[in-house]
């Protein structure tokens, strides 16, 4: 019995997906300098909740872009816009259970109308939506994509 307890310990504190991420809480004026990057690293910024069921089923693929890119200059970050008040009910669940190693960080700004224009002038509001960006290359897709859709355009204008 002795040894069982000392197992389940050493799971508890050796599994990476018990240990909650820690999740930046943001205005937009926070947000806003990540956006304006100009340098050698390709930013793959995707605006997403959980409530909403295209951005749900395109997860898997940031996280395989986020996995696969890693010994390249791209970084993947997940703009939640969930309710800040959801971050252990809900936010923190969802990335344990869809084991989200990409960062994760959450715009709390409830004033999307002075915001989703300095995104992206084309941008309705509806999610998902997503940047990619570099020095030499912006662009922004409301849209859903599947990982080849993400890896094409990420290819095309990766920097090397």
């Amino acid at each position: 019995m002795k040894n069982l307890f000392l197992l389940v310990l050493l799971v508890i504190l050796f599994n990476p997906l018990i240990s909650a991420q820690e999740i930046a809480v943001v205005d937009f004026t926070q947000l806003q300098p990540l956006l304006d990057k100009r340098n050698d690293t390709t930013y793959v910024v995707n605006f997403w909740a959980t409530w909403c069921l295209p951005c749900i089923k395109e997860m898997p693929y940031f996280q395989q872009i986020h996995e696969n890119f890693s010994d390249r200059k791209v970084k993947v970050i997940l703009v939640s816009l969930d309710f800040e008040k959801q971050i252990k009910s809900r936010l923190i669940p969802f990335i344990e259970k869809n084991r989200l190693t990409a960062e994760v960080i959450l715009l709390n700004d409830p004033d999307a109308n002075s915001w989703i224009d300095k995104v992206n002038p084309k941008w309705s509001g509806a999610l998902p939506a997503t940047v990619i960006y570099n020095k030499n290359f912006q662009g922004f897709y409301e849209q859903s994509f599947t990982y080849n859709e993400l890896e094409q355009i990420i290819n095309q204008n990766i920097l090397n």
